[in-house]
């Protein structure tokens, strides 16, 4: 079971290749759409990324609930403790 900071940092590593925006530090206050710029195929190939890196199956129906980069290091933990 890994801890918030090692999800929180595999995620930022995920994210930092796929965010259009130089020099932005990615943390978990910020907004998956509107600070980082993901458009839905981009999030569709990280959850796809996250799905590989953390073993697990994010279910489509909780992304609706999903805003910011804290809220997907707290499904992922939940998701990683469940199995």
């Amino acid at each position: 079971m890994p801890k918030n900071e090692e999800v929180l940092q595999q995620i930022v590593d995920i994210l930092k290749p796929k965010v259009s925006k130089d020099g932005l530090e990615v943390t978990a206050e910020l907004d998956l759409v509107n600070d980082l710029g993901l458009d839905s195929l981009k999030v569709m190939e990280i959850l796809e990324d996250l799905e590989d890196t953390f073993d697990i199956s994010i279910p489509i129906n909780i992304l609706p609930g999903i805003r910011t980069v804290g809220d997907l290091v707290a499904e992922i933990q939940k998701l990683s403790d469940d199995k």
